[in-house]
Formats: C-alpha cells, sequence, structure tokens
C-alpha cells in the first residue's frame, strides 16, 4: 500500500539552491557595510548597504513562484511580491543620505546571521526539526492523539504517522524548517541585538520573546497537525475556494485553511503583540522600528509618544495631562 498523502506545514527555503546564494551576499554585504561604518567610512558605508538591500529584495522576489504555487500561501506571496520595491526605495533613502537606516540594517544582518547558518548547516537543521516534530507530537498527545513519528519527505523524523483509515481526509503533515519558529526567533534577535542597551534589559527581552515564539509556535503546529487530517475544514464552499481558485485537491483544503489563512494572520497578530512586549521591556528596539515605519510610508514616527512608553530609568516619555 502506498503511503498517505502528506502536507509541508510551511515553505522551506532551503530547497532554493541560487535563492540561498542571493540571501548569502545580501546577508554578506550588509555585515561588510556596517563594518564600514564602524571604521567611520559611512559614506562606503550607505552606498553598499544600499546594493546590499536591493540584492534582499531580489532574494524575495525569488520566492514568489513557490509561495503563489506550491505554498499557495497569498500572504507570503504579496509581502515576497512588496519586498523588492520596499528593499530598493531602502536603498535609495540610503543613497540619498538616510545614515539612521544604517541601523535597520545591522537588525536585518543579525537576522540573517540567526537564521541562514541554521538554515545550511546540516546538525543543526536536523536537531531543530525534529526536536519540533517531538514537541508537536508530545502536544498532540496532551489532547488525546498519539500518531507516532517517521521519516518525512524531507529526510528527517518528523512526519506524523497518522492512519489514513482513520482520519477524514487521509493526510498528514510534516515539520520543516519553517516551522520551528526560528525565523520570527531570528527577527527578535536581530532587533535586539542591532540596539544599544544594557546586557540584562536586551537578555530579559529576548528571553520573553523566544519563550512567548516557541509557545505560539506549538499551539499553532498542533493545531495545523490535526486540522489536516481529521479534516477540520471541510466545509464545502471552503473546499470550493480551495479546488477552483488554488487548484488543490479538495482533501488538502483543511491544510490549506488551517496554515495558510488562519495560522498565518493570527501570526502576524502575534508578532504585533510580541513586539509591544518587547518594548516595554527594551524600548530602544523602537528605534529601527520607526525606520522600518517610515520606509513603509514615508512618514516620521514617534513610537514612545504613541504608545506613552517608560524610558529605561522608569520616567514616562510622554507627559501626562494629570496633575
Amino acid at each position: 500500500m502506498s503511503s498517505p498523502p502528506v502536507s509541508v506545514l510551511s515553505a522551506a527555503v532551503g530547497s532554493f539552491g541560487a535563492t540561498d546564494a542571493l540571501a548569502w551576499v545580501a546577508i554578506g554585504a550588509f555585515v561588510l557595510a556596517l563594518l564600514l561604518q564602524w571604521q567611520s567610512r559611512e559614506a562606503a558605508a550607505r552606498y553598499l548597504a544600499a546594493g546590499a538591500w536591493v540584492v534582499f529584495g531580489v532574494f524575495w522576489l525569488t520566492m514568489v513562484p513557490y509561495y503563489y504555487g506550491e505554498a499557495q500561501s497569498p500572504i507570503q506571496t504579496v509581502l515576497s511580491l512588496a519586498a523588492l520595491p520596499l528593499c530598493a526605495y531602502t536603498g535609495y533613502l540610503l543613497l540619498q543620505g538616510r545614515t539612521s537606516l544604517l541601523l535597520l540594517t545591522k537588525a536585518v544582518a543579525i537576522m540573517g546571521i540567526i537564521y541562514l547558518p541554521v538554515e545550511t548547516i546540516p546538525f543543526a537543521r536536523t536537531w531543530l526539526i525534529e526536536t519540533t516534530a517531538a514537541q508537536t507530537h508530545y502536544g498532540m498527545e496532551l489532547l488525546g492523539h498519539s500518531p507516532g513519528l517517521n521519516e518525512g519527505a524531507n529526510g528527517y523524523e518528523s512526519r506524523f504517522d497518522f492512519d489514513p483509515d482513520e482520519t477524514v481526509t487521509g493526510r498528514t503533515t510534516y515539520i520543516v524548517l519553517a516551522c520551528t519558529g526560528i525565523g520570527s526567533m531570528a527577527i527578535f534577535g536581530g532587533l535586539i541585538a542591532a540596539v544599544k542597551a544594557p546586557l540584562r534589559r536586551k537578555a530579559t527581552a529576548f528571553a520573553l520573546a523566544i519563550g512567548v515564539i516557541w509557545f505560539l509556535n506549538l499551539i499553532r503546529n498542533v493545531f495545523i497537525g490535526l486540522a489536516s487530517p481529521f479534516g477540520w475544514f471541510q466545509y464545502d464552499p471552503l473546499i470550493y475556494i480551495t479546488t477552483t481558485y488554488m487548484g488543490s485537491p479538495a482533501d488538502r483544503t483543511s491544510f490549506l485553511v488551517a496554515h495558510n489563512f488562519v495560522a498565518q494572520s493570527l501570526s502576524i497578530v502575534a508578532l504585533v503583540g510580541i513586539t509591544y512586549l518587547v518594548i516595554r521591556i527594551l524600548p530602544e528596539v523602537m528605534e529601527p522600528l520607526e525606520e522600518a515605519l517610515f520606509v513603509l510610508t514615508g512618514t516620521e514616527y514617534d513610537l514612545a509618544d504613541a504608545l506613552g512608553k517608560p524610558d529605561p530609568a522608569g520616567e514616562q516619555l510622554t507627559h501626562s495631562n494629570d496633575d
């Protein structure tokens, strides 16, 4: 008997050799630009960083066919399409002399330094994927499901071995690197490491962000891992949408709805919430965030004023009308 069909829980960036090369070139150029800035060669740093941002945008553009065709993720497709013009605009602003964007450049460089080695070093990749799979399986057991784990299509012990005769769709899922939460962890790791602040507060903010991401990611994986085989979203209107507009098999509907719509939408909400929590501990991260908002909107923002965030000394940055 052939094995039941499987669905990947998320995109695996490592399957794109040329894309990997673009990512490494962009991150390497970011790091070199920061070294130039450290040597007080600010103009050279801005020019190199500007070029690196364009390469970074091209990297995301190369991901569009995967997100649109194979992953069938509307959110990731739109974000990848938007990345190139936004990155090119960031480069333009650097060329025009907006030196403050070098801090955002530093944050992105550190994000890449955290993520890319994990994505490319086999031992680290294997450990992270299989550990996440084991933890997800434990979460399923807490809910009364114990399918066991076996080797998935990616070669790791990360596939949930549900009996297709005992499930609604006959499908199952397996964990890939993007399901481990390392991408979100790298984002906050980069933001926190990039700013100047006391080590104690930076460590506290990092521990909080990583802990919350790990917990929410575990819930996400359990949710998708159960929704797909047990057909939680096998309703006619949803089946019609996924088969007609996404060209997907009908039995894949629950996976697509759970992963590409419910989980990804809630992930955006979660990232905003985690960002707010980090700001409460480490308000310095508002500086690179303000730079990102300027790139997105062309407007200068004062997040400290908007959020009423206390400064590190405990004094309110915004003024109260109360006497």
